[in-house]
C-alpha cells in the first residue's frame, strides 16, 4: 500500500491529525494494532481550547448535542476554586462534558465517510526510511473485512506521524529516546454501575473538587458520567501500586469502593478499567527524519484535567496544515520544522505544571503540603491568579513565538449573513479576515487562503483586517507594522 502520510494510532491525536490530511486533499492511512475501539471514557471532558478547535472545523456541534451542557469551571490540583475562562473572550468558558470515547468514535466516522482508511488490527513491527520516503512493516492475526485470511504487508509513505502512545512502538523501533522521570505512584481509572450506593456517592455534576475522598487507605474519586455509570479513580495511599499491564479486577475496585464509600456502597458492572501513573516524560525533537511525534508519543504527565487531550490535539491540528503544504509543495522554508519549535515549549509547560499539581493534590494529607493547599486555594481566588491559571490549564493563554493569540470567535457580517469567525475556518484553510470594508489581495493563495468581508461590533483592537493561521492563531493584523504580502509568503508560500 502506497500513501502520503502513514499515521500510527488511533486515538484522538491520530484521528485528528488524518482529518486534517483530508480536508488538504492529503492521502493518509491510519494504522491501529488494538483490534476494537477503546470503550473507557478515558478523559471524562474536554478543555475550553480543546472545544475551541474542534469548533473551528465544526466537529463540536454533533457532539454536543448528545451531552449534558457543563456549568462548573475547571479545577487546579483538585483545590475548591473554579477556574472562570470568561476573561479569555471564550464560547466556552466551562470545561466541555464530551468523553474521549465518543470524540474519538466520531472522528473515525467521519474518516470513513471519507474513504480515509483506519486499518485496526495492524502492529507495526518495524519502520525503515530513506531521502524519498518512509516504510512501515505491520503485522495482524485474522482475516480484514475483504474475507482473505493475510498476516502481514508493509505501507509505504512520504511522511510517518507517531500517535501511538506513551508507550510508541514506532519511537521504540526509530531508537529515539523519551528522557524523563519514571513513575512514583499507580492508580486506577475505572468505568462503573453501581448495584447499591451509600450517601457518600454523588449523584449529580459537581465541581471536581468535591468528589475527592480518603479513607481505608485508598484516595478516590467517584463521579457520574452518564444516566447510572461512574467513572472512579482511585489507588492505595502507600506503595506503587501494580505494574500497569496488571489486569483491574472487580474485586479490587470493590475493596477500593468499600473503602472510601462504605459496605453500602456495592459494584454492579465492571464496564471497563485500566491503570495510570506519573511518569513524565517527552522527546527531545518533535521529528526524526521523515517521522513526527504527536500526543503522548511525543509526552506523557499525570492525567489531571484533560491536559493531554488538548496537548493532542492542538499538536494535530498545529501539524496537519504543515505537513500537507510540504506535500502539496507550497510550505515556505522552515514552515514544518515550526512544528518542534511551537509545540515542544508548549508540552514542556505542561509538564511542569502537572507535576506541580500532582505535588499539591497531597492524597495523603501531608500536614505540611496541606498548608501549601490552603495558600494556593488563597491565590486561586485572587482574579488575576484566576485568569492566569484559567488560561494555562484551558490552553486559551497559548500564544507562539512571533505569532500572535487564538482567533477570538467573533460574531460576524458576511455577504452571506450573520455567522461567527470560527464557520469561516471548516475548511481547514487560512482565513483573510477584512473588517473595515477594503478588499484585499491573497495573490494566487486561494486554495489555502480563503479572503472574507465582513463587519463586527466586537472589540478587535483597532484592526482593520486579520490574517488567521488554519490552526486559530493570528498570522498578521494591518497594525502591526507588516505588508500583509509578507505574512502570507512566510506562512503560505
Amino acid at each position: 500500500m502506497r500513501t502520503e502520510v502513514i499515521v500510527v494510532g488511533a486515538g484522538p491525536t491520530g484521528l485528528m491529525l488524518a482529518y486534517e490530511l483530508t480536508l488538504a486533499g492529503v492521502p493518509a492511512v491510519v494504522v491501529e494494532k488494538q483490534r476494537t475501539p477503546s470503550t473507557q471514557s478515558r478523559a471524562g471532558g474536554l478543555q475550553p481550547r480543546t472545544a475551541e478547535v474542534l469548533d473551528l472545523r465544526g466537529l463540536l456541534e454533533p457532539l454536543l448535542a448528545q451531552e449534558p451542557s457543563e456549568t462548573t469551571g475547571g479545577h487546579f490540583a483538585t483545590l475548591p476554586v473554579e477556574l472562570d475562562c470568561r476573561p479569555w473572550r471564550t464560547r466556552y468558558p466551562h470545561p466541555v462534558n464530551v468523553p474521549q470515547v465518543r470524540l474519538e468514535a466520531h472522528l473515525e466516522r467521519l474518516l470513513g465517510e471519507q474513504g480515509v482508511p483506519v486499518l485496526r488490527g495492524h502492529e507495526v513491527t518495524a519502520v525503515t526510511q530513506d531521502p524519498e520516503g518512509i516504510t512501515i512493516t505491520w503485522h495482524a492475526d485474522g482475516t480484514p473485512g475483504g474475507g482473505e485470511a493475510w498476516d502481514g504487508g508493509e505501507i509505504r509513505g512520504r511522511y510517518l506521524v507517531a500517535c501511538d502512545g506513551g508507550h510508541s512502538t514506532v519511537r521504540r523501533l526509530l531508537g529515539v529516546p523519551f528522557p524523563g522521570r519514571e513513575r512514583r505512584m499507580s492508580a486506577v481509572a475505572a468505568d462503573l454501575t453501581l448495584a447499591s450506593r451509600s450517601e457518600t456517592v454523588p449523584t449529580e455534576r459537581k465541581h471536581f473538587s468535591q468528589y475527592t475522598r480518603v479513607a481505608g487507605g485508598f484516595h478516590a474519586i467517584l463521579h457520574p458520567i452518564g444516566p447510572d455509570l461512574y467513572r472512579m479513580l482511585f489507588g492505595r495511599l502507600s506503595g506503587q501500586g501494580p505494574d500497569r499491564e496488571t489486569p483491574v479486577s472487580a474485586d479490587e475496585v470493590r475493596e477500593a469502593l468499600h473503602a472510601v464509600y462504605g459496605p453500602d456502597t456495592e459494584l454492579g458492572e465492571l464496564r471497563a478499567a485500566s491503570r495510570f501513573g506519573d511518569a513524565v516524560r517527552q522527546v527531545e525533537r518533535y521529528r526524526e527524519g521523515r517521522a513526527f511525534f504527536a500526543g503522548d508519543a511525543a509526552h506523557i504527565h499525570m492525567p489531571i484535567g484533560g491536559q493531554g487531550v488538548n496537548l493532542g490535539l492542538q499538536d494535530a491540528v498545529n501539524l496537519g496544515w504543515k505537513l500537507a503544504g510540504t506535500i502539496r509543495g507550497w510550505a515556505p522554508a522552515g514552515l514544518l520544522d515550526s512544528y518542534h519549535e511551537e509545540r515542544h515549549p508548549v508540552a514542556a509547560r505542561v509538564l511542569r505544571h502537572t507535576r506541580a499539581q500532582a505535588v499539591i493534590m497531597n492524597p495523603g494529607r501531608d500536614e505540611e503540603l496541606g498548608t501549601v493547599r490552603e495558600l494556593v486555594t488563597e491565590l486561586l481566588g485572587l482574579p488575576d491568579t484566576n485568569r492566569y491559571v484559567s488560561g494555562m490549564m484551558s490552553g486559551l493563554d497559548l500564544r507562539y513565538p512571533g505569532v500572535g493569540p487564538r482567533l477570538i470567535d467573533l460574531d460576524l457580517t458576511t455577504e452571506d449573513g450573520p455567522t461567527r469567525a470560527s464557520r469561516l475556518m471548516c475548511s481547514g484553510r487560512g482565513l483573510l479576515l477584512s473588517l473595515d470594508g477594503r478588499r484585499r489581495s491573497v495573490g494566487d493563495r486561494s486554495d489555502r487562503v480563503e479572503h472574507v468581508m465582513a463587519k463586527t461590533d466586537e472589540d478587535v483592537d483597532s484592526a482593520g483586517a486579520l490574517l488567521v493561521r488554519p490552526d486559530g492563531y493570528l498570522a498578521w493584523t494591518d497594525t502591526d507594522g507588516t505588508p500583509l504580502d509578507t505574512a502570507l509568503a512566510r506562512w503560505f508560500g
